[in-house]
């Protein structure tokens, strides 16, 4: 692990509710968590936000930055157009070692943008991928999925290396032993699909350093069979926005049909740890945010309505992947010649 505290960049403009929940989740994520964090912004807004929460931990510093990229601009052209905007100056603080990772609710085109021109990409990946981590039908078991919405277009290529990416973060992050790789498909054998998913199929049961087992079918995806999941973007951005409504109609349900009157209090009362497990395991919310494979940093991309528990686990999740190494383990995974986690430095 990594022997220094993590120090997270938080676009404190990015998103829907900014800035009053992106430093809410902040403030929570610098008390509960061993980081130190950057709030990227106008510095009145978010000082005021501080103050109005009676902030005022050392963990939390604030850097200026001039402007956001809305949600309504072509993100190529709203990052190169203002380079001050506040998701440049993150990715600013990550290419200069001031910090480690990047967390944004902001324009996730513009954070992808951002983080391509800023940090640039990861040695041997020709294409980034967005990886979301999935609940599964099985308690304390996830399963990452792997473009969910950074390239609508793939090659065989890229979800190859979107494999090899998945197959770290499932081992090193996730702690998964012998992670179970597989390939969205319209069904099990190798000869369904199309043509970007045959080829593919080759190509990952061709690598030695991919446990592929095969294709996995839609209703493989939370099954628990599978630890890494890999189809292109617009497949996965599906897969993601469903499951999204998904668990928020799951959750509408419960609460629907909870009994209501004295009944209904006492029997919530007995089921309140219960229900908030469930909560945990298919709200996502609670998941923050996805990490962005493939650029020479770490990045993560939160939902554009996130709230402070959002952003708290985005925090989280960029601070695991940065105390596990996740980009120095990628790029180990990529070498021909593999090298100990002891010459790394890193231990379990």
């Amino acid at each position: 692990m990594a022997e220094t505290r993590a120090k997270i960049a938080v676009d404190a403009m990015g998103g829907d509710n900014a800035p009053q929940e992106i430093v809410a989740g902040a403030i929570r994520a610098s008390a509960e968590l061993d980081v130190d964090i950057l709030l990227v912004g106008d510095p009145e807004a978010i000082q005021a936000q501080l103050d109005h929460h009676g902030c005022t931990s050392t963990n939390i510093e604030i850097v200026a930055a001039d402007g956001v990229v809305s949600m309504e601009e072509e993100a190529l052209v709203g990052v190169r157009r203002k380079p001050n905007a506040s998701i440049n100056v993150a990715m600013g603080l990550v290419r200069e070692n001031r910090a480690q990772a990047v967390v944004s609710a902001g324009h996730s085109g513009a954070a992808m943008a951002a983080a391509l021109l800023g940090l640039g990409r990861l040695k041997g990946i020709d294409r980034p991928a967005i990886g979301a981590v999935f609940p599964t039908m099985y308690a304390n078991k996830s399963v990452i999925v792997l473009d969910v919405g950074a390239n609508v277009d793939s090659k065989p290529k890229y979800l190859e290396q979107f494999a090899l990416m998945g197959t770290v973060y499932s081992k090193y992050v996730l702690g998964v032993e012998d992670p179970k790789v597989g390939l969205i498909n319209i069904g099990e054998e190798s000869s369904k699909g199309n043509e970007l998913a045959k080829e593919t199929y080759k190509l990952l049961s061709e690598n030695p350093k991919i446990p592929f087992i095969g294709n996995a079918e839609g209703r493989d995806v939370l099954s628990g069979n599978f630890d890494v999941i890999v189809c292109d973007g617009f497949v996965g951005n599906v897969l993601l926005k469903f499951a999204e409504a998904v668990g928020e109609i799951m959750l509408q349900i419960i609460k629907e049909e909870l009994p209501y009157g004295v009944r209904g209090k006492i029997g919530t009362g007995i089921l309140k740890p219960n229900l908030r497990r469930i909560k945990q395991r298919i709200d996502h919310a609670e998941h923050g945010g996805a990490l962005l494979f493939g650029v020479n940093g770490v990045c993560i991309i939160s939902h554009g309505s996130s709230q402070a528990p959002s952003i708290f686990s985005a925090i989280r999740i960029a601070k695991e992947a940065v105390d596990n190494q996740v980009l120095d383990r990628i790029r180990n995974f990529q070498g021909e010649k593999s090298v100990s986690n002891e010459q790394l430095g890193i231990t379990n």
